[in-house]
């Protein structure tokens, strides 16, 4: 079975751009592997939620005109 695990800032994607995502992983995974594998294919979306990760020494806040809407 294959499995994708993306971990976004919550609310970098609107809930179309998440749908786009898995179908597209999926798509990827059976173009590599085969038609068979679409039935179990598993994508997973995680949204960390705002100070929920660092970068470049510093905690992590979305911009509020990066943030994604619905």
């Amino acid at each position: 079975m294959p499995f994708a695990n993306f971990k976004l800032p919550q609310a970098a994607l609107s809930t179309t751009q998440k749908a786009d995502l898995v179908h597209k992983t999926t798509n990827l995974m059976v173009g590599y592997f085969g038609e068979d594998v679409r039935p179990s294919t598993m994508v997973l979306i995680e949204e960390v939620p705002d100070g929920g990760y660092g970068r470049a020494d510093e905690v992590f806040v979305m911009p509020e005109e990066y943030r994604a809407r619905d």
